[in-house]
């Protein structure tokens, strides 16, 4: 059996997380150039989707809202 996550939980987790993240005793130093700035940023996107890809989505999960045109 496994368990389903509401948004609500999911958004929970991913926030408790970022809140951890900040929280961490050696931040990572700042970037000198605007290499280094994209990097970094390609960087956080890429551990951010690491963490989010650890909840299991079932295709009924999105969208969570619909947009008209």
């Amino acid at each position: 059996m496994t368990r389903r996550f509401t948004r609500r939980e999911i958004a929970a987790a991913v926030a408790s997380s970022a809140v951890l993240a900040a929280q961490s005793p050696n931040p990572p130093p700042l970037p000198q150039n605007a290499d280094e700035e994209l990097k970094a940023a390609r960087d956080m996107i890429r551990q951010n989707l690491e963490q989010i890809a650890k909840f299991p989505l079932l295709m009924t999960t999105e969208p969570a809202v619909h947009f008209k045109a």
